[in-house]
């Protein structure tokens, strides 16, 4: 059994030899040489770029043309022309106490008469002030119009996306009491 085995042995040992011997580099040869060739006649077909056209600077005279950018043109045909600070509001005034303060802050709570002159009460933050027709609030150049039992109609100036001052009427509505009993 030994001898078997030595014999096992010799034909593996000639069998793993054969094996290697037949990993070679024919095959990779031929597979590199392959290659070679095919680059040789492969030629990439690239159209040329085509040349960049000249440029040439355009001199815009404007002369008797009219300007695009005039604000009656914009307006479009049939506008009423009208100066740009025609509704503009006083810049230059001094502002008074309620003007500090946003609409959206200040709350209706009541109203009141004296005198024959209706009067609003109006909340902002824990203050309670008067005001009356006439009297300027809000941040938007607000302006009381009327004060009636019920709401304080208010009108603002505000700009709109063109820069022109546009009129917008705000109203400030009584605010019922929520405490009842009290």
């Amino acid at each position: 059994m030994i001898k078997l085995n030595g014999k096992l042995n010799g034909a593996s040992s000639l069998l793993a030899a054969l094996l290697l011997a037949g990993c070679g580099d024919s095959d990779v040869r031929e597979v590199r040489t392959w290659m070679e060739e095919t680059r040789a006649q492969t030629r990439p077909a690239v159209k040329p770029l085509p040349a960049p056209k000249e440029f040439v600077p355009y001199a815009y005279n404007q002369g008797h043309a009219v300007d695009p950018f005039d604000a009656e043109k914009l307006a479009g045909p049939g506008a009423m022309p009208q100066a740009p600070s025609a509704r503009q509001p006083d810049l230059d005034r001094p502002r008074e106490v309620l003007e500090n303060y946003p609409l959206d802050t200040m709350r209706m709570v009541g109203m009141m008469q004296k005198d024959g002159v209706g009067f609003a009460l109006v909340q902002i933050e824990r203050s309670v002030y008067r005001i009356r027709a006439g009297q300027r609030l809000g941040q938007n150049f607000g302006q009381v119009r009327r004060v009636t039992s019920g709401a304080v109609e208010i009108r603002e100036m505000v700009q709109d996306a063109g820069g022109d001052w546009v009129e917008r009427i705000s109203k400030l509505e009584l605010q019922e009491s929520k405490e009842i009993g009290k």
